[in-house]
């Protein structure tokens, strides 16, 4: 969009992009679950009759509860993850450029620096959108300073992975991982990571519920109502020119 034609001329650009939040951040919750219980694997295994009951059932399997959790992104996204976390009364740690310590205080959770997101967690939640600056900022050597057997769980847009070395992480044992996007949507029939174990695959589904679809009409129609009667709209996330031009986030031609 041409944002500087469209702010001088005092046209409000506005983003439902927020219904999205709560559904990708219930999905992220179970990913996290499923990394550190082993629930798919063990299902596939007791469909094929190789179950392991019991303790023997449990070899790697640990608690989200009291864990170390490392965010990285703190947007509607990361604030609907922090929510749903609640419960699990977990150490949050939360790193992200364009957000103030005392705003994350308010969410009750600590800042903190890349590194110290990446090296002291136990789950790392990516959540942060592309930008001209961070595009595939997380790679072969931020993986590295991961905990061992620490689990990445990609929730925003691919690009900010270098995809090949998240793969090799988990090649190699050091940590598992779980991704909803991907950096070619659909992926090639042959593409490595769909064998890949250690690796969660969701086809970019976390948001797309029909719920979330019809609340984007809710908040367009809300804040329709809101500028018929002169009022700013307040439904939908308005774009700010201090940060909208910097975004890269590559649109998602399916839904």
């Amino acid at each position: 969009m041409p944002y500087q034609t469209l702010f001088e001329r005092g046209i409000h650009v506005v983003t439902t992009g927020a219904v999205f939040a709560v559904p990708v951040a219930e999905m992220g919750l179970a990913m996290a679950l499923n990394l550190a219980r082993g629930i798919v694997d063990a299902d596939l295994a007791f469909r094929e009759g190789k179950e392991k009951w019991g303790g023997d059932g449990n070899a790697g399997a640990r608690l989200l509860t009291g864990s170390d959790i490392g965010i990285i992104g703190f947007g509607d996204l990361g604030r609907a993850l922090t929510r749903v976390l609640t419960g699990f009364r977990a150490n949050i740690k939360v790193s992200d450029p364009w957000q103030p310590p005392s705003i994350l205080h308010d969410h009750f959770v600590t800042p903190a620096s890349l590194d110290e997101v990446l090296s002291s967690s136990d789950f790392v939640f990516v959540v942060a959108s592309v930008t001209s600056e961070n595009e595939g900022f997380l790679g072969a050597a931020e993986f590295a300073r991961m905990r061992p057997g620490a689990a990445f769980i990609l929730l925003s847009r691919a690009a900010v992975v270098d995809f090949d070395a998240l793969i090799a992480a988990v090649e190699a044992g050091h940590i598992t991982a779980a991704s909803d996007v991907f950096p070619d949507e659909p992926l090639s029939p042959d593409h490595r990571v769909r064998a890949l174990p250690g690796f969660l695959r969701s086809a970019h589904r976390a948001g797309a519920l029909d719920t979330a679809f019809k609340a984007m009409g809710d908040m367009v129609l809300e804040d329709m109502d809101l500028l018929d009667r002169g009022l700013p709209p307040m439904a939908g996330k308005r774009a700010e020119r201090e940060t909208v031009a910097r975004m890269r986030s590559k649109p998602v031609e399916r839904n």
